[in-house]
Parts: C-alpha cells; sequence; structure tokens
C-alpha cells in the first residue's frame, strides 16, 4: 500500500466524507492519525464485521503497551489512567469472557425494559424543566442529564456528584493533553474507590454494591477490575447514549420528511432508532486493536503487530450493505448496522441506549411539535474525539 495516508482533523468533523474516500482505495488502509500514530482503517462493511470477531485481532493489553512504546508512544500513563483502562473492553478471553458474565445479567433486554417507568418519569422531568424556554442546548438541557441520571441511579452514584463525573469522562475522551487526561483519571479514580469502599461497607439495592457482593463472594472481580468495571459501564453507559440522543435529533431536524413521518406514525421510532444507530451513530472509530499473526481483509494483508481501527460510521455507510446509505429513511431496516460493534466487545448497554432513545425521542416529538434546528447545520461542530461521535452543541427552537 506503500506510505500510510496522512489524516488530518477532518476525520472528526468530516467522518463520513473521509470514510468513504478511505472505502474508495479499498476497505482496508494504513494511515497516520493527526497526532502521528500509523495504524489500519477498516472502513467497509463486511471487512469491518469480520475483524472484529476475528480471535486474530485482538486487545491484550500487554501486547498493545509494547506495540505502542515500540512505536514511540507512551501508552502506559500513569497509574490512574492504566488502573482505569483494566476493563473488559481492553481484555481478550479467558478474562473478557470473566469480566462480562457478571455484568452480562444486569443488561439484558428483559431487565433493562423494567426501567422504562423511571426513564419515562426521569424524560418528562428533564422536558418540563425546559417547557417554557423558546430556544435551549438540548445537549446540556435534555441530552446529557437523561443517560447520566438514569447510568447513575443504575450504578448508584450520588446525585450531587454527577456534573464532576461528566467533566472527567468528557476530559478522557476527547483529544487531550497527557496532564488533562491523567488529572482527569486521577480524579475519577479516586473517586470511584471511596465510592467502592462507601458500598462494601453499607450495601444498597444498586448494580455497583451487587458487583461488589459478586466479588466478595469469590467471582473473581479483583479490587482493581471492580474499580475499572466501573468506569467501563458508568462511562460507556452515559456517553454513547448522549451522543446517539443528540444525533438522532440533529439527523431528524435536517429532514423534514423524515421528522413527518416520524410524527405521524409513532410506532416508527423503535426502528428508527436503529436507522439512527446506522446512520449517524455515537461511535466513529472503535477501540484500538491489534494484529496477533497477518490477517487479510479485501485485497491486502495487514501484517503481524500493527494497530487496527475499525470505523463504525464508515461500516455503516457502506453501498455494499445498505442502499442508498447515506440516505435517512426511518422506514428501513437497518438490522445488521455495526453501531454497537460485534462479536465479543458488542456493547452490553446496547438495549439501555436503545430504550433511552426511544424514550427520549417520543418525548421531545410530542412535547414539542415545533421543534426545529437554530443554527445553520454546517456551523454545529463535533467533539475533537475519534472514539465518541458527538455533537459541541445542539441549539434548538422550541416553539
Amino acid at each position: 500500500m506503500g506510505e500510510p495516508k496522512n489524516l488530518d482533523w477532518d476525520l472528526v468533523q468530516e467522518p463520513h466524507r473521509v470514510s468513504a474516500l478511505l472505502r474508495e482505495e479499498g476497505p482496508a488502509r494504513k494511515v497516520r492519525m493527526p497526532r502521528g500514530l500509523e495504524t489500519w482503517i477498516v472502513t467497509g462493511y463486511a471487512e469491518a464485521r469480520a475483524i472484529l470477531s476475528d480471535p486474530r485481532v485482538g486487545k491484550d493489553p500487554v501486547a498493545m503497551r509494547r506495540l505502542f512504546e515500540r512505536d514511540g508512544f507512551d501508552s502506559a500513563g500513569d497509574s490512574a489512567v492504566r488502573a482505569l483502562g483494566g476493563h473488559m473492553l481492553n481484555t481478550d478471553p479467558p478474562d473478557h469472557t470473566r469480566l462480562r458474565k457478571l455484568v452480562n445479567q444486569a443488561f439484558t433486554s428483559r431487565t433493562v425494559s423494567r426501567l422504562r417507568p423511571r426513564i419515562e418519569q426521569i424524560t418528562a422531568e428533564l422536558l418540563d424543566g425546559i417547557g417554557d424556554a423558546e430556544r435551549v442546548d438540548l445537549l446540556p438541557a435534555f441530552a446529557v442529564p437523561l443517560p447520566i441520571r438514569v447510568i447513575c441511579e443504575l450504578l448508584g452514584v450520588h446525585a450531587g456528584d454527577r456534573p464532576a463525573f461528566a467533566k472527567w469522562s468528557n476530559t478522557m475522551l476527547a483529544w487531550s493533553t497527557p496532564e488533562e487526561l491523567q488529572a482527569a483519571a486521577a480524579q475519577m479514580h479516586a473517586y470511584l474507590v471511596e465510592l467502592i469502599e462507601e458500598k462494601r461497607a453499607e450495601p444498597v439495592e444498586d448494580l455497583l454494591s451487587g458487583l461488589i457482593h459478586a466479588s466478595d463472594e469469590g467471582d473473581s472481580l479483583s479490587a482493581d477490575e471492580l474499580v475499572a468495571m466501573a468506569f467501563l459501564l458508568l462511562v460507556a453507559g452515559f456517553e454513547t447514549t448522549v451522543n446517539l440522543i443528540a444525533n438522532s435529533v440533529f439527523a431528524l431536524l435536517r429532514e423534514p420528511d423524515q421528522l413527518a413521518a416520524l410524527r405521524g406514525n409513532p410506532d416508527l421510532l423503535p426502528g428508527a432508532v436503529e436507522e439512527f444507530l446506522r446512520y449517524d451513530g455515537a461511535i466513529h472509530l472503535a477501540t484500538i486493536r491489534f494484529t496477533k499473526e497477518p490477517v487479510p481483509v479485501g485485497d491486502v494483508e495487514i501484517p503481524a503487530d500493527e494497530f487496527v481501527l475499525v470505523s463504525l460510521l464508515g461500516a455503516n455507510r457502506d453501498a455494499e450493505r445498505f442502499e442508498d446509505p447515506h440516505r435517512l429513511d426511518v422506514t428501513r431496516s437497518a438490522s445488521g448496522h455495526l453501531a454497537f460493534g460485534h462479536g465479543i466487545h458488542y456493547c452490553v448497554g446496547a438495549p439501555l441506549a436503545r430504550l433511552e432513545t426511544e424514550i427520549a425521542l417520543r418525548g421531545l416529538l410530542e412535547r414539542f411539535p415545533a421543534l426545529d434546528l437554530d443554527a445553520e447545520p454546517e456551523t454545529l461542530r463535533w467533539r475533537e474525539s475519534a472514539l465518541v461521535h458527538g455533537l459541541e452543541t445542539l441549539p434548538v427552537r422550541l416553539r
């Protein structure tokens, strides 16, 4: 393939255009990321799906650190960064299998469906809070607080701690400086250690207390794994949904015919959520992997010990899989999209994200029949993150 293709920040601000250009050169292309890391990016749907479930492509943290150091990058960071990163999303079997087993039952569709009344109640409270306004930024007013309240209540995070938690998370998922990253990680780690000790001393009916009990009963969660698991569930449990809600509203408000179709038939909402996930999902590049041995991808072979990133946004706009992929269609059967990943690392919180987004959109459309964008679409910017695909602001008119 020759020299890696240099990518700039258009990767973040125009991910669909960049992914389409890369896919024209083949389903996998070696690139140099904006901060210098050389990696392969997979943008073809079939190839992305295969890579996400290929045991020859791994996440073993020890091997990953070795490869980062080989390429001149300090992958480890300080102790807090390392500790928070030791969760199941960054592990291979058998550790991954053991860790995931502990949380699977908490996020089944049946278990999550029991949360519907509480999610509807929180949604109504938030909409009541903005009901008298003419204009709002929908992110801080609605899309951020809804998932934060849900996941924090589920795990048992105190209400007063949620704003600080959201700030730390945002810093850790953005293109922050090493100093900013380490400071946020240290604060997050210290907070979670203290919260876990509190719940160990006085357990209540929440998921975090349940994980502590499982650990104390010998179910193989070390103290470090418990902190990392809490971090993963909290961050993944709200970041994905915040951006899915906002991206869905943004997509609808740019396509009046689709908005009208959904208003005319709200029963389309569950299927429409799948289309929003396909069309403009909350995750761009899935968390980084590496090849354990040479892996053929399309007409190229990725050598062993190479980094691999899978563009979920790119795969979900592949015309080989989805007809007219750049068109939003709330009546489309979008099943099979890769917005939540695929394989053993498929998002454990997918049922919760789907339910929250459906309830949030239903509430918004019912409450505000004149909802509209309060800015030109091209003026809105995306957060500086190659992982999270989310808007910085979403100004809307409510009436």
